[in-house]
Parts: structure tokens; sequence; C-alpha cells
């Protein structure tokens, strides 16, 4: 029998769905689903990729018409046509993809569209004002004339948050809120998130990380296969039994993988410097995982992007399996055998308007499926299916464009493509980002089968926990430099994220140890 929790005392109902079912071809996302949230709650919907989650939001929101159902705001019945229509009844909501204009100021992107104006004109000393006054008031520190392109994405995720509080939203959707966030940073966040409640707001998160779920929530709200499954109340539940309820079955949580055994040296960076890089020194040998933790923005990303080729690199000596790559081109790296999977899947990673099946070819499109310089479709379909069996893509054909996949999918079908490349080197950022929690140990046991294999894995990732799970060796950049470098087991997630915020002594050159150690 499904879990019932009590209703929460905390308020009167600020969002009510009842019966919501819709539909897509070949596939049904809601299958009338309830939910019920109160003001003064921190509320999460929790489910597996493709259970509905985000379709479901979507429909709150006002970016999908349900096919049956009734949706109540502050107990009035609703029909929004558009996010407009849901905003002007007191809803915002902040995406994984953050829809921020670069090129403006925070100040700029926190009013836009509603600006406060001076005789007829926007008063942007106002704007100014507001923003700090808000930021001070909600414990969302940001520089209201900092430009939001140079600022890391937790920041920007402030700037999202102070949007809709401009806007006077009452309930707020939190789509994956933590996924660029250090732990102290997100418990900063929840922090937030749990003073808006306090003051009668409701907060409905859409988030895949338990430890978050029964720390900063009220309830959880499971949905699977677009069924709700679960509606439990986390003081009297257990992250387990949340697990068993997303995906049908009992799940090892936070996994630590043995050790692999460290072979001859594969990936070799000797003082490298780039935009954002600073002297950079470390080594990864074949049959091992390093990992490198840091804050958003420290320049994990700046090296990875280095190292593959993206970003020009300014000094030092870059070398795999002992070729000099240090200035190759991104093709080349390929031939030498290095794989990549970048942060950003969407912009960098896949080609959103392309095929699943052709976004898979991408990369083995001179190597495993040519023929004669040719591409047989019938090996890029076959290419596509195995890999979308293999890595549990949910996609309801091979030939739908990649973009209409989940965020989550996307991951796995970006996951799957560079490790069939059978690379000496993987380089991996934020490997299970926005990922459920029965595809995250999927991906993590194929990167550990991919070491085990005798490969190099040099991984990103803003999950602290993934990092420690992982890799054989730890190393924490901070300002753009490698600060300290544990081995397994030597740093907990306090001296992990001491090193993060730049409380070391002095940097730590990391080199690589012995095949004996």
């Amino acid at each position: 029998m499904t879990p019932q929790p009590s209703e929460p005392d905390t308020g009167a109902i600020a969002v009510e769905l009842r019966g919501i079912t819709k539909a897509f071809p070949g596939t049904l996302a809601n299958d009338r689903v309830d939910l019920t949230v109160r003001r003064g709650e921190v509320h999460a919907l929790m489910g597996e990729n493709g259970a509905g989650k985000s379709t479901l939001m979507s429909i709150l929101y006002g970016m999908l018409r349900p096919d049956a159902g009734t949706v109540r705001v502050d107990g009035r019945p609703v029909s929004f046509a558009s996010p407009g229509d849901a905003m002007a009844a007191g809803l915002g909501m902040v995406h994984q993809s953050f829809k921020l204009f670069n090129s403006l100021t925070v100040a700029e992107n926190v009013v836009y569209r509603a600006e406060p104006r001076r005789f007829g004109f926007v008063d942007r000393a106002a704007a100014r004002r507001r923003v700090t006054e808000l930021a001070a008031a909600h414990g969302l520190p940001v520089d209201p004339d900092a430009r939001v392109a140079d600022l890391p994405v937790g920041v920007r995720q402030r700037v999202e948050i102070l949007k809709l509080l401009h806007r006077g939203a009452r309930t707020l959707v939190l789509d994956e809120p933590t996924a660029v966030l250090t732990p102290a940073e997100a418990d900063a966040l929840f922090a937030v998130l749990r003073r808006l409640a306090d003051e009668g707001h409701c907060v409905i998160l859409v988030t895949h990380k338990l430890r978050e779920v029964m720390e900063g929530c009220d309830n959880v709200t499971v949905l699977r296969d677009g069924r709700v499954v679960a509606r439990l109340r986390t003081a009297d539940t257990s992250a387990d039994a949340i697990a068993g309820a997303m995906t049908g079955r009992a799940v090892e949580l936070d996994r630590v993988h043995p050790p692999g055994t460290a072979g001859d040296e594969v990936l070799s960076v000797s003082g490298l410097s780039a935009a954002g890089v600073r002297g950079a020194e470390l080594g990864v040998r074949a049959g091992e995982i390093v990992g490198i933790a840091g804050v958003a923005g420290n320049g994990q990303s700046e090296l990875i992007e280095a190292l593959a080729g993206l970003r020009p690199v300014t000094a030092g000596r870059v070398t795999l399996s002992g070729r000099d790559i240090t200035h190759a081109s991104t093709a080349r790296r390929r031939r030498e055998g290095l794989a990549h999977v970048p942060e950003d899947r969407h912009a960098v990673g896949t080609a959103p308007a392309a095929s699943v099946a052709d976004n898979l070819a991408m990369g083995h499109h001179r190597t495993s499926l040519s023929h004669r310089g040719f591409l047989p479709p019938r090996a890029v379909r076959a290419h596509a299916r195995e890999l979308i069996g293999r890595f549990g893509v949910k996609a309801s054909s091979h030939r739908i464009a990649a973009g209409s996949l989940s965020g989550g999918n996307l991951q796995k079908l970006l996951i799957g493509r560079e490790l069939a490349h059978d690379a000496a080197l993987l380089l991996v950022e934020q490997p299970t980002r926005g990922v459920d929690i029965g595809a995250v140990q999927n991906i993590h046991d194929q990167l550990v089968a991919y070491r085990d294999a005798g490969h190099a894995v040099l991984m990103v990732s803003a999950e602290l926990s993934e990092i420690r799970g992982l890799a054989d060796r730890v190393l924490v950049m901070y300002e753009g430099r490698i600060v300290a470098s544990y081995a397994k087991g030597e740093a907990d997630e306090r001296t992990l994220g001491l090193a993060m915020a730049g409380a070391v002594p002095v940097p730590v050159p990391g080199p690589t140890p012995s095949k004996e150690v």
C-alpha cells in the first residue's frame, strides 16, 4: 500500500493538482497525478528520469496543457496558457538551464520586464537598490553591477531566484537547484528556502538528491512511470525507502568503490597554464580514476577544456601516452586516444537538433562506423540501439531529436557515446548531473569497469560523495591552481571543503605516485 503522509498544518493549500494526465506519442507522461503543496512547506518531487516530474511542473507553470485534470492555485481553479499567466498568479520557476541574458548585469536581469521607472524611463539606481535589498534580505549575495557572463554558475542561480522574488512569486519551483553548488552552498540555499517557507512561501523542489530531501524538505511525492507511487513525510521515512519507491527495487546508496591498480602513466601535465588555470601539475595512470574537486569557477572546467583542446594553452606541456598533444587539434587528440564528456551537455556535448542516432555516431563516424568514407545507415542504427540499451537511455525512437530527451537521458547518451570510444584517457565533467539514482549507479559502475579495463579517467564533479566514492586520488583546485592532493580515503568532506575554500598552506604539485603505491 502506498504510504500516505498526514496533511501538514503549516498553512493554506498553495498548489493543488488533481488527476493530471498528459500523453505524448508513445508515452503516457502523467497518469492521473495528484499533488498538494501548502504554504510554509518545502516539498520534494522525486522520480527517475522519465518518471513525469518535468511534464507535471511544465503543466503547473503553463508550458504545457494537460489532457485531463485540474490545477488550483491558492484555492482558485486556473488554466495557464503560458508561463506569463503562471507568474501573474504568483508562481516562479528556476530551470536547470538558466534563463539569463549573459550580456546584461545582475540588476538588469533581475528587473527585466519588471523595471522600476522614473519619469517614464528605467530607474537603474532603483533597480540596483532593489536587487541589493532583496539579496541582503534573503541571504543571496550578488553584485548588482556584475555582468552575468562573468559569474560562476552558483551565483547565476542566485540571480534566477532573485528574479522570482522581485516579481512577487509566492510559490517557487526549483529544478535540480543544487546541481552546481558545493555542499556549503547547498546548505546555504536550503537555509534560504526554509526562511522563505517560514515567511509563507511554498517551495517545490525537483531533485534526485536524497540527503538534501531528508535534511531540507518537509514532504516528498514520488513518481514512477508517470504515476504517484509514494507520498511521504520526511520525518517519518528514510532515504532508502524513498530510493526504493523511485526505482521499485533496493538501491545501495553512497557506495565506495575499491581502488584500482595503477599501471603506466597515460596523461602527464607539466606547468600547464591557460585562461583560468595556473601552473597545473598532474598525472593520470592507466587503471585509475583521478577526481578534481573545487568550488565552481575555480579552474576545473578550464583545465579540462585545455586538456581537450577547447582552450588555448599559454604555457606548459601535455602528453598523452607519451605523445605531445599540448597544441594538438581536438581531432588529433581523439585519434591519439582521448574521449571527453563536457560539463555542458546541451551546448558542447551534443547537437540537440540532430537525432539520437546521429548524436551517438558523433566521433565514431571516422572510425568504427565508417566504411570507405561513408556511414552505413544500418550500422548507425545498430550502434544507437546497442548504446541506448546498455546505458538505459529512455527514448521512444533513435530517430527523435536528442534535444527532446530529458536532461538525465541526454547525459546517459553522452556518457555512453564517449565510453564506446574505448579511449586510453577519458575526461569527464559532472558525470551524473541531473541523473536519477538508478542511472547514477549504472554510470558509476561503467566508469569503474572502464578503469578496471586499463583506461585512465580524469573526473570533475561537484558531488563530493561521488568523488570520494569513485576516485583513487583526489586533487583540489582553488583560484586556478591545484592546491591539494589526497589518496583514496585520506580526506573526508570537511577536509575537502576546507581545501576547496583555500584553507591549505601552500599549493601542492600533486605528483603521480609510483606504480607500487
